[in-house]
C-alpha cells in the first residue's frame, strides 16, 4: 500500500481502533461467561436460548417447592397416623376390659369399676380426635376432608387426602333397626331383639312347630337379601322360613369380601315357668321336620325358696346334653320373677317338641309343667305360640342375625328376617352402636361393646391403611419431582452453561488479540508522527 501521507484522517489507526473495540466487545463477554458460569446472561447474548433457558428455571423453582410440600405432606399424614395408632391401643384396652367384664364371675360393683376405667380410656381416645393438630389444623375431628397436597410444580398436580372422623360418637358397628311387622323375625308378637341381640333371652323369634317329621316352621320369608356396603353390592338367599340365623350370618359372611358387611348369629330365648311338675321334650336343632342332635330331656319344677319355683333340675338336664345339642341353660331374675333362659351361641335354632320317637308336639304327654315364653324390652308374654306344655306345639327358636360393619350399608329385602331395608346408622347414647355408648355395666351391654370396639379398630386400621398408601403416594411423588428437577438442571445446563474450558480459550485469544490491536494502532499513531519531520 501506498503511504497516503494525510495527517487529518488516519484511516489505518481508525481501521485498528474498530478492531479493537470488536475484540474488547468479544473479550467482556468471556470475561462474563468465566465470571457467571453461564454462556447466556441475558437476552442479548441469545433469544431463543434465554426462553428456554427460563422455562426450565420456571419449571425446577415449581419441583423444588413441591418437594418441599411434599415433605411437609409427609409430616402431616405421619402426625395423623401417629395419632390413630394410640386411639387404636387406647381401643385395644377398652375392648380387653370388654372382654372381662363380660365373663360371669363378675359382680355388679365389678362391672362398674370396669366402666370406670373404660370411660377414662374413651375420654382419652376423644381428646386425641379433637386436639391432634399440624399447623393448627384439626386432623381426626372429620374437619381435615377434602384438603390436597400440592406435589407438583403445575396446577392441579396434587394428592386429595381426607382423614376420617375418629371422635367416639363417629365410631362404631353400625347396627339395623328392627322392624314390628307381624311376619318379621323379631317382631314384638313373637320375638325379642333386646340390647342388640346381646342380652340374654333377647335374640329369638318364635314359630309353632309341627310333629316330628311332618315339616318345618319359621318366620323367615324367603327371599334375596341385598347388602350394599361401602365395598360393593351382593346378594344372599333366605332357602327357607326356618333357616337358622347361623346359615344366614355365615351366608353374609361368604361375601363380606364384596360388602364390607359381615355378620354373627345369636339365638337366646327366655321363658316364664308358669306351674309345677315334670317335663318331658326333645331338644335339638334344625327344623321342626329336620331335626338333628336331638336328645330326651326330663326334669320335675318344684317350688323354692322365696315364692319363686326351682328350675335347677330343668338347668342342669339341659346343660348335660349341651355337648351334643349346642343349647345351654341359664337363670335370670327380672323385675322379680325368676325365668329360664336356653342359648344357642352359634345362632342355631332351638328345636323344642315331644320327645324324640314319638308323634306329638309340645312336651310329651304327662308333662304338667308349662312354660311362657317372655319378651323382657316389655315385660310381655310372647304370642305365636309361646307357651310350650304337653297341649301346645312344638317350638322352633330362630336366632338373631346381626350385621357388623365400620361404614354405613343397606339391607334390601330385610323386613322378611325382620329389619327395615333402610340403611344402618350408627347411633349414639343409651343401646347405642357408637364407641361414645360403650357401657358394660351388664354382660349383654360387655357383649354389644366387643362388637363396637371390633368395627372401631377396623375403621381406625381402614384409616390408617388409607392414610399409609397415601403417605407412599406422596414420598414417590417427591423423589419423582427430585428427579425430574435434576433432568430438567441438566438440561438447562446444556443450553445456558458456559464451556469454560472454551470460554478460557477465547478469552486468551481475544487478549491476544487485544493487546496485538493495541501495539498496532500505536505503530498507526507513530506513522502519522512521522510526516512531521518533512517540516522545514
Amino acid at each position: 500500500m501506498a503511504i497516503s501521507g494525510i495527517i487529518n484522517t488516519n484511516t489505518s489507526a481508525l481501521s485498528t481502533l474498530d478492531a479493537l473495540n470488536g475484540t474488547q466487545g468479544s473479550l467482556n463477554t468471556y470475561l462474563q461467561q468465566l465470571s457467571t458460569g453461564k454462556s447466556i446472561n441475558g437476552p442479548a447474548d441469545n433469544p431463543a436460548g434465554y426462553a428456554i433457558a427460563q422455562r426450565f428455571q420456571t419449571q425446577i423453582n415449581g419441583l423444588n417447592q413441591a418437594v418441599s410440600n411434599g415433605n411437609q405432606g409427609v409430616s402431616l399424614v405421619q402426625t395423623a397416623t401417629g395419632a390413630i395408632q394410640n386411639q387404636t391401643s387406647l381401643l385395644q384396652q377398652i375392648r380387653t376390659t370388654a372382654v372381662q367384664a363380660a365373663n360371669a364371675s363378675n359382680t355388679t360393683s365389678d362391672r362398674q369399676a370396669l366402666q370406670g376405667v373404660v370411660s377414662q380410656l374413651l375420654a382419652q381416645v376423644q381428646t386425641i380426635a379433637t386436639q391432634t393438630q399440624f399447623n393448627g389444623q384439626n386432623l381426626l375431628d372429620g374437619t381435615f376432608a377434602g384438603a390436597a397436597f400440592q406435589v407438583g410444580a403445575n396446577s392441579n398436580q396434587i394428592i386429595n387426602v381426607a382423614v376420617g372422623d375418629t371422635k367416639t360418637n363417629a365410631m362404631g358397628n353400625y347396627a339395623t333397626t328392627v322392624t314390628s311387622q307381624a311376619n318379621g323375625a323379631y317382631s314384638s308378637t313373637s320375638g325379642a331383639f333386646i340390647d342388640g341381640g346381646y342380652a340374654a333371652g333377647g335374640a329369638f323369634t318364635l314359630s309353632s312347630g309341627a310333629a316330628s317329621g311332618a315339616g318345618g316352621a319359621g318366620n323367615f320369608a324367603t327371599n334375596s337379601l341385598g347388602i350394599s356396603g361401602s365395598v360393593g353390592n351382593a346378594s344372599v338367599s333366605v332357602s327357607s322360613p326356618s333357616e337358622s340365623a347361623y346359615s344366614l350370618a355365615q351366608s353374609v359372611n361368604a361375601v363380606s369380601a364384596q360388602t364390607g358387611v359381615n355378620a354373627q348369629a345369636y339365638t337366646s330365648a327366655a321363658f316364664q315357668v308358669t306351674a309345677t311338675g315334670s317335663v318331658s321334650f326333645s331338644l335339638g336343632n334344625g327344623s321342626s321336620g329336620s331335626v338333628s342332635n336331638a336328645v330326651n330331656i326330663s326334669a320335675t319344677i318344684t317350688s323354692g325358696a322365696g315364692g319363686q319355683l326351682d328350675l335347677s333340675s330343668l338347668v342342669t338336664a339341659i346343660n348335660n346334653q349341651a355337648a351334643i345339642t349346642g343349647v345351654s341353660a341359664s337363670t335370670q331374675t327380672v323385675n322379680g320373677t325368676q325365668e329360664l333362659v336356653v342359648t344357642q351361641s352359634q345362632g342355631r335354632n332351638i328345636v323344642m317338641e315331644a320327645g324324640t320317637g314319638t308323634a306329638t308336639s309340645g312336651m310329651s304327654t304327662g308333662s304338667t309343667a308349662k312354660l311362657q315364653a317372655v319378651s323382657n324390652a316389655t315385660g310381655s308374654a310372647v304370642g305365636v305360640g309361646g307357651v310350650f306344655s304337653s297341649g301346645s306345639g312344638g317350638l322352633v327358636i330362630q336366632g338373631a342375625v346381626q350385621f357388623q360393619s365400620a361404614s354405613s350399608y343397606a339391607i334390601g329385602n330385610a323386613s322378611g328376617i325382620g329389619f327395615s331395608s333402610q340403611a344402618a346408622s350408627l347411633v349414639s347414647g343409651a343401646g347405642g352402636s357408637a364407641v361414645a355408648s360403650i357401657n358394660v355395666t351388664t354382660a349383654a351391654g360387655a357383649q354389644q361393646a366387643i362388637g363396637i370396639v371390633d368395627q372401631a379398630i377396623n375403621y381406625l386400621n381402614q384409616q390408617n391403611g388409607s392414610l399409609g398408601a397415601i403417605q407412599n403416594r406422596i414420598q414417590a411423588s417427591v423423589s419423582n419431582d427430585q428427579t425430574t428437577a435434576t433432568n430438567l438442571q441438566s438440561a438447562q445446563s446444556v443450553v445456558q452453561d458456559a464451556n469454560i474450558a472454551q470460554a478460557t480459550s477465547q478469552l486468551t485469544k481475544y487478549q491476544i488479540l487485544q493487546q496485538a490491536g493495541i501495539s498496532t494502532l500505536a505503530q498507526e499513531n507513530s506513522l502519522q508522527q512521522s510526516y512531521l519531520k518533512l517540516l522545514p
